[in-house]
């Protein structure tokens, strides 16, 4: 079932709005302006040990308008939506860019772009998760909460959710009008155990997406059978002997393998941070843009694509906060950098000529900066499934999950740890390890993958929270990828290091 955008969006002046702004700006001299009329609703649910701990809903609105004056920003919003705030917001904006002219070390220009006029998009989800009454939501936390519960060994329970409706309207000064509208959800189910041995957790494995209340219900993932077996996973995990440092083939499925395509790909090949424009955030990148087309990044058998079209993907958008329309594209091919993510101002910047669609920004309040895509890894399409994978291997470990991490400021040297770790003997799994991390470079750690897995391997995962910028932005990102098989990678067990 298609959606539309909500009517009570719609009913908003929208056109009379943005034609203010942008009849008001060029006025005054902006060869560019462009504005985002804004609504973000975002409810979060916890419940622990069955009962509800917090709840709250919270709705960000507001118009954002952004120029460009002799070769200079200006920016000014407000939370108010109406046609003479529109205006005066764009009296504000010429002003700003004007006085910080003489203060602009670079000129300000954006690649063109075709012009998109009255585009409507919505992304794929069935049931907006605002529409389901507060009693439902809890009521189905806490029947997986109890679940837990009832079981030997798990002393408590922890669930929240969290759900946005993200509705933009966009326009500017060239032509370009798209109004969109997405949904996505997060749901985590932890089970505790606390005793003699400690604190231990075992969490759900599902990832954040691009669906509404429909995901919460079996038929698009089977919840209840995965948190029924959460309490025999954690019983194992708790008694499970400690890692052995050293060198191990790991089998990383994607439900870890994703936040590492994360921190040591998505980031690294953002260009304003390669070009060193993120340097107070998180650091720059070692992959800079000399080394365009000649990186190795990793093993032949590494891919990775940009996109914005992955169906349930939590970039997934018709167009950019620049009016850019969504594209794919590759980062890595055959293992070889080829490719970064752009916004139109870094595009001009390095005289490409087209941005990919790469711009975003969380609320009208900031100013559109250079966010990640959906990026991701394309499984071997006559790839081994999982059970092959396992039985190739002889010496190693099975890491499922995601959970703590630490890398530097180049985006290179790296330690991740995760949910689960399974030791894999002689092609079989023998049981759970615990206190497992694994450690590399980069390019060691990518250059190492020997094994992609086939498309039945493949999940999409993600973050909800990925930050970036000053004032500090926060955006939703998806990664796909199959499970991989890294060979002779360095483990390293975390209570022995903790203790150094």
């Amino acid at each position: 079932m298609s959606k539309t955008v909500d009517a009570d969006f719609l009913a908003l002046p929208l056109s009379a709005i943005s034609d203010a702004a942008i009849s008001t700006g060029t006025s005054g001299g902006a060869s560019h302006v462009d504005i985002r009329i804004e609504r973000t609703r975002t409810g979060y649910l916890q419940l622990r040990d069955a009962k509800p701990e917090t709840q709250a809903d919270d709705t960000t609105a507001g118009i954002g308008v952004r120029v460009i004056v002799n070769g200079a920003w200006g920016f000014a919003s407000s939370p108010e939506i109406s046609i003479d705030v529109a205006k005066k917001l764009a009296v504000t904006a010429v002003a700003m860019a004007k006085t910080s002219k003489p203060l602009s070390t670079d000129e300000i220009s954006l690649v063109a772009e075709p012009v998109y006029a009255n585009k409507t998009w919505v992304s794929k989800y069935e049931i907006d998760p605002f529409s389901i009454s507060d009693s439902e939501k809890k009521d189905r936390l806490a029947s997986l909460s109890s679940k837990l519960l009832a079981a030997k060994g798990v002393n408590h329970a922890s669930a929240h959710t969290m759900f946005v409706k993200e509705q933009k309207h966009y326009a500017d000064s060239h032509g370009t009008s798209t109004t969109q509208q997405r949904v996505r959800m997060q749901t985590q189910i932890d089970a505790i155990s606390v005793g003699s041995h400690g604190f231990e957790s075992m969490r759900t494995l599902a990832q954040p997406a691009g669906f509404g209340w429909e995901w919460m219900r079996n038929d698009v993932y089977d919840w209840d059978s995965e948190v029924e077996k959460l309490p025999a996973l954690l019983a194992e995990k708790v008694a499970a002997p400690s890692v052995t440092p050293g060198r191990y083939d790991l089998l990383i499925d994607p439900t870890n393998l994703w936040l590492t395509i994360h921190e040591s790909i998505g980031h690294a090949t953002e260009l304003d941070r390669a070009i060193g424009y993120e340097a107070n955030y998180a650091g720059t990148s070692f992959a800079t843009v000399d080394k365009l087309g000649t990186l190795k990044y990793g093993s032949p058998l590494m891919n990775i694509t940009g996109d914005r079209f992955t169906d349930h993907g939590l970039s997934t958008v018709g167009y950019d906060d620049e009016g850019v329309a969504g594209q794919e594209w590759d980062i890595v091919k055959d293992g070889i950098l080829v490719g970064y993510q752009l916004d139109r101002r870094i595009a001009a910047h390095v005289n490409r000529d087209r941005s990919n669609g790469c711009a975003f920004a969380d609320s009208p309040a900031h100013v559109p900066i250079q966010r990640m895509p959906n990026v991701s890894l394309k499984p071997n399409p006559a790839g081994p499934d999982l059970p092959a994978m396992i039985e190739s291997i002889d010496d190693g470990i099975y890491i499922l999950g995601d959970k703590s991490w630490s890398i530097d400021m180049q985006r290179y040297n790296f330690q991740f740890t995760g949910q689960q770790f399974h030791r894999i003997k002689n092609g079989k799994l023998a049981g759970q390890l615990k206190d497992v991390a694994y450690q590399a470079t980069t390019t060691d750690f990518w250059g190492s993958m020997k094994v992609v897995g086939g498309p039945s391997t493949y999940v999409l995962g993600g973050a909800f929270n990925c930050g970036k910028g000053q004032p500090g932005q926060i955006a939703a990102v998806s990664h796909g990828c199959p499970a991989a098989i890294f060979d002779k990678v360095n483990v390293l067990n975390t209570v022995a290091e903790a203790g150094k």
